[in-house]
């Protein structure tokens, strides 16, 4: 640049929020909130986020009891 030249400032884009679509806001970003920040970590820790796949867990990687199931029953 020279002598004069202002440099020139290019502003950044407001990405939207992934889960409700407002802006996103430093502080959560890429969210706009806790609250989005946490509706998609609940998500996650859920398994709503997953590749699927044909292959099948190896012998010994499932659990004897699945979440909710009752043995007795």
């Amino acid at each position: 640049m020279a002598d004069g030249e202002k440099a020139k400032v290019i502003p950044l884009k407001v990405k939207p929020c992934p889960v409700c679509g407002r802006p996103e806001t430093p502080d959560y970003r890429p969210f706009c909130s806790k609250r989005c920040a946490d509706i998609d970590l609940g998500k996650w820790l859920q398994g709503d986020y997953r590749i699927p796949t044909n292959e099948f867990p190896e012998e010994g990687e499932l659990p004897d009891i699945y979440p909710g199931e009752n043995p007795e029953d």
